[in-house]
């Protein structure tokens, strides 16, 4: 019998994990080791991924991988409700036993760093267990926080407070230090090169056993360590405590009791860090096995010996021994070419792992990562009081219950989504953007009379009004739709809901060729192209982020709503200015999905990534996470109006203020503008909007796709209500599908080249995204002409 094979709410223990390669590994990280006892506990609506719950957390994965592992043993749970008894809190010494313990004193690796001497410390820890969070609390940075494993898709520097000379580098989460995905390898990369002089590792209390499994790799690293216990509030909240002391003890490094979210323990925990860093005081021990006999001994006395076989190797090539060692026995290649082992040597490596197999009866990866969680069991054990169950969690199962049910999952999420988008469009952000107008105008009308008044010369006076206040005014017009799209999608993510949304969408994006991870950048994209863009490191096959970026254009960005806002308030009655908005955002979706399936038959066959991933408990939004998202997308916002959208406003008045000899122009058809957007406007004709001031729109649109919206203003000076003479309500249409679907703005162009690695496929981007919004909108165009709509 395999895992697949389970009904929800049985238990088996594995028997054996198949399959193999990196899936199998990462597998064997997150804790599915044989003789683990697992109970299925939920099934996507559409019967595949499956949710798992096995040492204290929930896992999803696909039937089809679950299918490769064998179980026995199969029963009705009996897994034992966890008690609701209530423990006292055992209390931490706090900073003064660090230096009382004699333990540590013995541990120097090297010379003491002089107090004032820079410090260079790595924040390591498992996915969404509070790492940004920390790393905001140690050096008041305003860094965005998520409910979604991934957030942090690459490193980021900061200086904690207090302390000018100890830098920080927040990298991204992972489960363990084996190359399965590019967060793996940025975090491996970071702590092997650059040799911190500290790590601090965050470790999620609530779920210790499976977050421990990275610390012993990192202490195998040798570099002074300080253990981090998040979420210790949460702990005691639901009646459990862990023996910090005993903790400490036995594993020989210092661990500190901290709530990020509260900032409750954090200066402990920099003394801790920067005294361990200064004193060069690593890890009291490196050593897991448990050195009897059994599949234990076995392993110890194979890591040894590889030890010793690998000694003056990893001395010449600056690995730390232990983690060269264990990174061989488990096959890892890249440690292995590093190494550059002679064929005696290679000869002898293996059969000393042949050895080690035929004694446990478990392949060298099995034999180790079993060796490792068999430790953080006797471990826990000895230190950890569980907690009763939760009430974050009981709340997520109750809440679970309807928006991933079977029949309930899909109407919710659309019902969700079209909530967020009527409220975005019809309510909340039109209504506002209607008030910031008239305060718009008001200003305008100001400072154009009191330009007349001072009797200002009429060229500049243009340039003011009709360039800068049209222009600038227009796009700014559309801030407060723009903010409250973000204020829903930050809520969305806060909650942990977006992380449900993949579990849901899986099997249909399977359809497409790709996993349900996808799914969450493209849904940033809806906000953001560059965040989306480069939220795609958290997928770990390069063919599912290479599909995924060339996707993501396809979700409509935020900076695309002053067009929709603009040409649906000019042609269309109120009441259904949210609906063509909707059916705009339908209209990109489904074009995606046509050029996903085209991908998949063609440049990008293969099966896509593994859904392997941990759903988080839903959590109440935080306020301050929400407020600063807001801030952050509005200060952008801002900062493009006045710097590039000013500037190509100012350009484009320039433009079509003059005419070839730099004379002021006798009008608009005589102008510079006219000369350049007349060369293109065949292109468009067949479209319906051959006009020069319109292919000039888009043009400007390559910069920042609200200068579409500041260059027509222009153009019309300030009157767009004049749009109705360049368009009719149908050509209109076929405009938006154009401005939907082509080519992104430079800064998300910049940001697929830095992803795909070369102008050439930034370049293929643009002339694909073109050449696919001509296509389309041709299409619809054809379509309104045989029904007479033209």
């Amino acid at each position: 019998m395999t895992l697949a094979d389970l009904k929800i709410g049985q238990d088996a223990v594995l028997r054996t994990i198949g399959g193999q390669g990196e899936l199998r590994h990462h597998l064997l990280d997150m804790g599915l080791t044989p003789g683990t006892e697992v109970t299925l506990r939920k099934v996507a609506p559409m019967g595949d991924p499956i949710e798992v719950e096995l040492r204290g957390y929930e896992l999803t994965l696909r039937l089809d991988d679950a299918a490769k592992i064998e179980v026995e043993n199969v029963h009705e749970t009996d897994r034992a409700a966890r008690s609701e008894e209530r423990h006292t809190a055992v209390p931490h010494p706090g900073v003064g036993e660090l230096r009382k313990a004699p333990s540590y004193h013995d541990r120097k690796s090297g010379a003491e760093i002089p107090k004032g001497q820079p410090l260079r410390f790595a924040l390591a820890g498992n996915q969404n267990c509070g790492k940004t969070t920390l790393f905001n609390q140690l050096t008041g940075s305003n860094q965005h926080v998520g409910n979604f494993p991934g957030v942090t898709v690459d490193r980021k520097d900061g200086v904690i407070r207090g302390h000018a000379e100890a830098t920080v580098t927040d990298l991204p989460g992972i489960y363990s230090l084996s190359p399965y995905s590019s967060e793996e390898i940025v975090t491996r990369d970071f702590l092997l090169n650059t040799h911190p002089d500290g790590i601090i590792n965050i470790v999620d209390a609530s779920n210790i056993e499976r977050n421990l499994y990275l610390t012993m790799q990192l202490m195998e690293l040798n570099i002074p360590l300080v253990l981090a216990l998040n979420m210790m509030d949460e702990v005691r909240a639901n009646g459990g405590t862990i023996m910090v002391n005993e903790l400490e003890e036995l594993l020989g490094v210092p661990v500190v009791p901290i709530s990020a979210a509260k900032n409750e323990g954090i200066d402990e925990l920099v003394e801790h860090a920067l005294h361990v860093a200064r004193h060069r005081e690593t890890p009291g021990r490196i050593d897991f096995c448990d050195a009897g006999d059994g599949a234990g001994g076995a392993v110890h006395r194979c890591v040894h010996a590889v030890s010793h076989l690998i000694e003056d190797h990893a001395a010449r090539t600056g690995l730390p021994l232990r983690f060269a060692a264990t990174k061989l026995v488990e096959g890892d290649t890249l440690i292995e070419s590093a190494l550059d082992l002679d064929a005696n040597e290679t000869e002898l490596l293996g059969h000393t792992i042949a050895e080690l197999e035929s004694e446990t009866g478990l392949d060298r990866e099995a034999a180790l990562a079993d060796m490792r969680f068999n430790f953080i069991e006797r471990l826990c054990d000895k230190t950890v009081v569980r907690p009763g169950e939760s009430r974050e969690h009981k709340r997520s199962v109750a809440i679970d219950r309807i928006l991933t049910g079977k029949y309930t999952a899909l109407p919710c999420f659309i019902g969700i989504m079209a909530l967020v988008f009527w409220l975005t469009f019809g309510v909340i952000g039109a209504g506002l953007s209607d008030l910031l107008t008239l305060g718009i105008d008001a200003l305008t009308n100001l400072t154009d009379h009191a330009l007349t008044v001072y009797g200002i010369n009429p060229v500049v006076h243009s340039l003011v009004i009709d360039g800068i206040f049209a222009g600038v005014g227009s796009v700014l017009s559309f801030l407060p739709t723009i903010v409250t799209l973000f204020f829903f999608l930050s809520i969305l993510e806060d909650t942990g809901y977006m992380a449900r949304v993949a579990f849901v969408m899986d099997q249909l994006l399977r359809r497409i060729g790709l996993s349900g991870r996808s799914f969450v950048p493209m849904l940033i994209g809806f906000g953001c192209s560059v965040p989306a863009i480069m939220a795609t490191r958290t997928l770990s096959s390069d063919r599912d982020r290479k599909m995924t970026i060339l996707l993501t254009p396809f979700m409509s960005c935020s900076a695309k709503l002053p067009i929709y806002a603009l040409f649906t308030t000019a042609f269309f009655p109120r009441q259904w200015r949210a609906v063509v908005m909707i059916g705009l955002y339908i209209t990109g979706i489904l074009c995606g999905i046509l050029y996903a399936i085209l991908l998949k038959f063609t440049k990008y066959k293969g099966e896509p990534v593994p859904f392997v991933m941990e759903l988080p408990n839903y959590r109440f939004p935080s306020a301050r996470s929400v407020c600063q998202l807001i801030w952050e997308k509005a200060r952008d916002f801002l900062q493009k109006a006045f710097t590039i959208i000013f500037v190509a406003t100012v350009l484009i008045w320039f433009l079509q203020t003059f005419d070839m000899r730099l004379n002021v122009a006798a009008s608009a058809d005589k102008s510079l503008l006219a000369a350049i957007g007349s060369f293109i406007a065949p292109l468009f004709r067949p479209l319906g909007f051959g006009d020069w001031r319109v292919s000039t729109a888009l043009i400007t649109g390559f910069t920042a796709k609200e200068s579409v919206v500041s260059t027509l203003t222009v153009l019309l000076g300030g009157d767009t209500a004049a749009l109705t003479t360049l368009f009719t309500p149908f050509t209109a249409i076929v405009f938006l599908v154009f401005t939907l679907l082509y080519t992104p703005c430079v800064a998300a162009i910049a940001a697929v080249k830095r992803e795909l690695g070369g102008a050439r496929a930034a370049a293929g981007v643009v002339l694909m995204q073109c050449g696919i919004a001509w296509i389309v909108a041709f299409v619809v165009h054809c379509v309104g002409t045989v029904f007479g709509l033209v």
